[in-house]
């Protein structure tokens, strides 16, 4: 590949960013984008939208959108997007230090190495190829591979420096994020699975016999689990009515008349009218455990959600065993209400380690099925190869043009095609492997992601010159260094295409949401639906963060092996940083938090990047007979590796569990300011099983058992919340008309 066909797919993309940006900057002012551009804000009814009015100046683009997303604070966005957010954005400031350090190293340093290493004629730039700038065009036992030993010690022990700093900062930032929380009512329960039946005992005397005889100075109460009924179902969809009709009385009245609306001081859900309509629906009846449809819905019981006292007590009770058999009484630390994946939670837990292999074997083999795409791509990087699958096009590829466009756009363009059946798949697996909470769904499949991505995206299409490459790394493991010299800088001029159209072009399909775009155009102007900010999407971390982590590691392994990547990949950091924080301080809304537990696996995802550099810098010196520099190498790799231990013995308990100190202070704070019993009052509520036809009250005040609700008429049942919900619908009618005759 010639440089000038670089610079062409480096133009289209270019062409395409700014298009795209253009596009968006005019798309968010229209009246009717609001939904798609502004859904987290809309969401939380915190913005006001404008008259609709015609104005040119909403024809005009403009770039004030990039001065608001830069100037926010840090603080700003973990108090609207949760740490998450905050930890993710610090992956990006990460990637901008370290790249800004290894460009200047590398494209003044390495890069004039590289194309004067073999003493020959160079052409005009333009019509070089890409190979004189990589290091292949280094001569063997040149001592100029010096100057390449020493980038890969500064890139290594900057990368170093900045990671044990993002750790250490943002471990400070979950510690604070823990400790300066409002009460949290998952610190307080637990979750238990397999609870053994007894055939002369309820299962809900079993569970509290058990943890009043072993747990009984710490035990409050428990909260058994079912499953959904038809009776459950109407209630959820007649709150989404409700709430529907609430946003239109809002909207008529305007932020001035705004019904009372009270919001709960642990679990931090609305309480409206008619969910105090429900709870006192609920609270009339009375349990009867002699009752057969009780005792029937007993049996089919996964677990329960046992709520302690104080927070030490809950922690303590998650992470020590129960009983001698390990198989039952099962405790983890309940996830938040808002993140419970409840109908993960009828799975039977011997089932979940024959689910989860299941699960791995099946990624396993999609990673290996997903070879023949990424073949197909490679060969589109040889002319020949396509003239001999696709005859026809003989007569076109003479053209330089069209040359250019195919071997320098066209593959890495299919191959992001590709790439997007892999995040639905992988979420799948990751649903049926027995997550109990969304968050832990999302790691799993930001886990399996990033496998994928490394697998099929770097090592593939590294291997991919022919089967016989990819046999060999499995019956020659020891040369697989001395091969990944060799084949990957002849991939270099591949991956940076890929950086131009993955890269950057998502990006800019990201800040546009090309689909949510489309969909947001049939929905108001097809269908003649209403904005309805029950849809807002979550931050899809699952997808973006080994997107991120994939950039790191094609930016440290072709940092010395192929420099011309690094301005590239600097751009996408630096424009990412922008787009993101854009998206999340006004698209995505945070449904769930998971404290921050992301940056482990972004920390060893980016160390295994650094250990893969020295690998293949390893190889190239022993490839250019180079036995010093390749010394030197296995002392950095030794040494990186030790650094990613202290890491890990130093801040990754932080992320496992809280400390012991941390919770006794903040349950003392809580018995002494009075919160704990106001505390205890709400806990059976905030678990309000979205899932289940059965739902508890407050706790009864001998003994703390639940009060259990089953549902003996659900014809009836519905025919009352049905009127509920119809009087409730006349009260909003009837003030608006009452407003309109004022009016």
């Amino acid at each position: 590949m010639e440089f000038s066909a670089l610079l062409t797919s480096a133009g289209i993309n270019i062409g395409f960013c700014a298009l795209f940006l253009s596009l968006y900057s005019v798309l968010r002012k229209q009246p009717h984008n609001y939904g798609v551009y502004f859904g987290r804000r809309l969401a939380e009814e915190k913005f006001r939208q404008q008259v609709d009015y015609f104005s040119f100046e909403r024809l005009l683009p403009t770039a004030g959108w990039i001065v608001k997303a830069y100037w926010c604070t840090e603080e700003e966005i973990r108090r609207v997007a949760g740490l998450d957010s905050v930890v993710f954005l610090r992956l990006f400031i990460f990637s901008i230090r370290i790249f800004s350090i290894t460009s200047l190293v590398c494209i003044f340093g390495v890069l004039p190495v590289n194309y004067h290493g073999k003493e020959k004629t160079h052409a005009h730039i333009p019509a070089e190829s890409l190979n004189v700038f990589t290091i292949a065009n280094i001569r063997e036992g040149s001592r100029m591979l010096w100057v390449h030993c020493v980038a890969l010690y500064v890139i290594t022990v900057s990368a170093c420096i900045l990671l044990y700093y993002e750790y250490k900062y943002i471990s400070r930032k979950r510690l604070a994020h823990i400790t300066g929380s409002p009460p949290n009512p998952s610190h307080f329960s637990v979750l238990v699975r397999s609870i053994p039946k007894l055939d002369n005992e309820l299962l809900d005397d079993t569970i509290r016999n058990f943890f009043v005889n072993y747990h009984g100075s710490s035990y409050l109460s428990h909260q058994m689990i079912y499953r959904k009924g038809n009776m459950q179902k109407f209630v959820d969809n007649a709150e989404k009515v409700y709430r529907k009709f609430v946003r239109v009385k809002l909207s008529t009245f305007g932020q001035s008349k705004r019904s009372s609306m009270s919001r709960c001081g642990i679990c931090g859900v609305r309480a409206s009218s008619f969910q105090q309509y429900r709870n006192k629906f609920i609270n009339s009846k009375k349990s009867d455990l002699s009752d057969p449809e009780v005792i029937e819905a007993q049996k089919d019981c996964p677990g329960a959600i046992v709520f302690f006292k104080t927070r030490y007590a809950a922690i303590v009770a998650s992470q020590i065993l129960q009983s001698s058999n390990p198989m039952l009484w099962v405790t983890d630390l309940a996830p938040e209400p808002r993140d419970v994946y409840w109908s993960n939670l009828w799975i039977p837990y011997r089932q979940i380690w024959l689910r989860k292999i299941a699960t791995l074997a099946a990624s396993v083999a999609f990673m290996f099925v997903f070879i023949v795409p990424v073949a197909f791509v490679q060969s589109m990087m040889q002319l020949d190869q396509i003239q001999q699958l696709f005859p026809s096009l003989k007569g076109m590829l003479k053209k330089p043009f069209f040359v250019k466009i195919v071997t320098g756009y066209l593959p890495s363009v299919v191959l992001l095609l590709s790439l997007y059946t892999v995040p639905p798949l992988m979420m799948f697996f990751s649903s049926i492997e027995g997550s109990i909470s969304r968050s832990g769904r999302k790691r799993s499949a930001c886990c399996k992601i990033l496998f994928f991505t490394i697998w099929n995206v770097f090592f593939v299409n590294v291997l991919s010159g022919s089967m016989l490459n990819q046999l060999n790394v499995f019956t020659r493991p020891k040369d697989m260094p001395s091969m990944l010299a060799e084949l990957v800088p002849k991939q270099a001029t591949f991956f940076i295409t890929y950086v131009l159209t993955s890269g950057w072009a998502s990006l800019c399909s990201e800040i546009l949401q090309v689909y949510n775009l489309v969909y947001n155009f049939f929905r108001k102007f097809i269908c003649c639906y209403r904005d309805d900010p029950e849809y807002v999407y979550s931050f899809p971390y699952h997808t973006e963060v080994p997107k991120v982590l994939l950039f790191n590691l094609l930016g440290f392994t072709f940092s010395i092996m192929a420099p011309l990547i690094l301005p590239f990949l600097l751009v996408y950091f630096c424009l990412g940083y922008l787009v993101y924080r854009n998206q999340i301080l006004n698209v995505y809304y945070p449904k769930y938090e998971m404290g921050g537990k992301l940056w482990p696996i972004m920390h060893i995802a980016l160390v295994f990047a650094l250990v893969l550099t020295q690998i293949i810098a390893l190889g190239v010196f022993t490839i250019k007979h180079s036995p010093v520099a390749a010394g030197f190498t296995i002392l950095l790799l030794i040494g990186t590796v030790l650094f990613n231990e202290y890491c890990r013995h130093r801040f990754s308990s932080i992320f496992n569990s809280c400390s012991a100190q941390d919770l006794i202070e903040l349950d003392r704070d809580d018995e002494q300011s009075g919160r704990l019993e106001e505390i205890h009052k709400h806990l059976l509520d905030a678990y309000s099983q979205g899932s289940s036809n059965i739902d508890n009250s407050k706790s009864s005040k001998n003994g703390g058992a639940p009060i259990e609700m089953v549902m003996d008429d659900p014809a009836k049942d519905a025919q009352d919340s049905n009127q509920e919900l119809c009087d409730t619908v006349k009260e909003v009618t009837g003030s608006i008309q009452e407003n309109a005759e004022e009016k």
